[in-house]
């Protein structure tokens, strides 16, 4: 590992009169992305091109019939406002192994754990695995790619899982299928290339509390539990972040053509916030229901519900992972410039906590305000509210998932060393 790089702090206020001219310029060519336009053009082949003046919703019901299912249990980072926090405690001490289960490839999404207390996690081998808490397997499913995402089960057992198949699966407690949804149709559904990957079912899925499923993909999606299209709006570039919803149903969806969408609950657009590079973060939405959302251009953006900017903070690398908000409005989001931010509300950095390797994972708050963090110099931290170090463990490969903390304090861990453990 090269030495840690002193990074490069500011924050950065924007108001009102940043937003974007109402009127569009003139045509702009010889762009490469599409930062490279302006205002709200896009790149398309080298020209920019003003985009749908409202991406394509799939024809939206205009007065859906509700299709309620069983209420959420769990998903990736503790309910849909993705906030990352868990109910467990973190050991005062470097915590012993209980148990460790062989994957057959590495973990991005992190553990889900299931009402019954199944632990569900999957992996880039294309399969959903179901793992008894003694870490014994129970069973497994397979999907027909690599899957990026944690898993997301309701109350009453139904899992549901994306792939880079482009399809979204409904799973049992039983390891049978349900029912399964293709997104698009991009072809080959398999494969590399931006047509390959521009229908992969890999942001989510979050789950809305009438049960409807949510996912990213060719657009973001909104399903009844029974698997059937409520409404989509379609985006011009992949969206490979998990939705995030808020209390008053909004949607808020990043995605590779370098915006933040805001939907309004009958799959509508209300807003669009443009930034200069990929979102690749997944948002998260704090009480006062301002998002917070990582990006390619290094900086964490805070938008306010009306999608204007309400401050940024610069890092020296892409910020991929989703953010963590504590209780006290604390946000915590890693960098690949090695380090760990906390900031303040008000955009404030609180303290920085620099790794020997770049942060692509996203933090976790535990319930006594711990932050867990992974990182790709091979370990696990675990910080003080004030950012001490209180102890590390030490894996075979990188750790780009987020770990996950029961309600009675066992730590779950999985990553590239394509393992699943356990400590206490």
């Amino acid at each position: 590992m090269r030495p840690a790089i002193l990074a490069l702090l500011s924050v950065i206020s924007c108001g009102p009169g940043c937003s974007a001219p109402s009127a569009p310029p003139p045509k702009l060519v010889g762009c490469a992305k599409d930062s490279d336009c302006k205002a709200e053009r896009i790149c398309e082949r080298g020209t920019c091109v003003a985009p749908p003046a409202v991406p394509d919703a799939g024809t939206p019901d205009a007065a859906p019939s509700p299709k309620s299912g069983p209420p959420p249990y769990a998903m990736a980072r503790g309910g849909p406002r993705h906030l990352g926090r868990a109910a467990g405690r973190v050991p005062l001490s470097t915590p012993t192994p209980l148990w460790s289960l062989a994957l057959g490839d590495v973990v991005t999404g992190g553990p889900t754990l299931g009402p019954d207390g199944t632990i569900y996690v999957a992996a880039h081998d294309g399969k959903l695995y179901a793992v008894a808490p003694d870490g014994t397997l129970r069973w497994t499913f397979a999907t027909g790619d690599r899957i990026w995402g944690a898993p997301a089960v309701t109350v009453e057992g139904t899992i549901y899982v994306g792939s880079d198949d482009d399809h979204l699966y409904a799973v049992g407690p039983d390891g049978n299928e349900r029912w399964r949804y293709r997104a698009g149709a991009c072809e080959p559904q398999v494969g590399t290339g931006p047509e390959g990957v521009r229908c992969d079912a890999d942001g989510g899925p979050t789950l809305g509390p009438d049960g409807t499923i949510y996912f990213g993909a060719d657009g973001v999606y909104a399903l009844w539990p029974d698997g059937t299209l409520r409404w989509k709006l379609a985006t011009p570039s992949h969206v490979a972040t998990a939705p995030a919803l808020a209390d008053d149903g909004t949607v808020y969806a990043g995605t590779q053509d370098d915006a933040l969408y805001a939907i309004g609950p009958d799959g509508t657009l209300r807003w669009t916030y443009r930034i200069d590079d990929d979102i690749d973060s997944t948002p998260a939405i704090g009480d006062d229901g301002t998002i917070y959302v990582g990006a390619d251009d290094h900086r964490l953006h805070a938008v306010g519900p009306d999608g204007q900017i309400r401050w940024s903070v610069m890092a020296l690398g892409d910020v991929r992972g989703a953010p963590a908000i504590g209780l006290d409005g604390t946000v915590y989001f890693g960098s690949h410039d090695r380090s760990l931010y906390a900031v303040g509300p008000g955009g404030q950095v609180r303290w920085r906590f620099t790794a020997a390797g770049r942060i692509q994972a996203s933090p976790l708050v535990a319930y006594d305000g711990v932050v867990l963090v992974g990182a790709q110099d091979d370990h696990l931290y675990a910080l003080e509210p004030d950012g001490r170090l209180r102890w590390f463990l030490t894996f075979d490969a990188d750790v780009d998932s987020a770990p996950f903390i029961t309600p009675d304090g066992v730590l779950l861990v999985a990553g590239d060393d394509r393992t699943l453990r356990a400590f206490r």
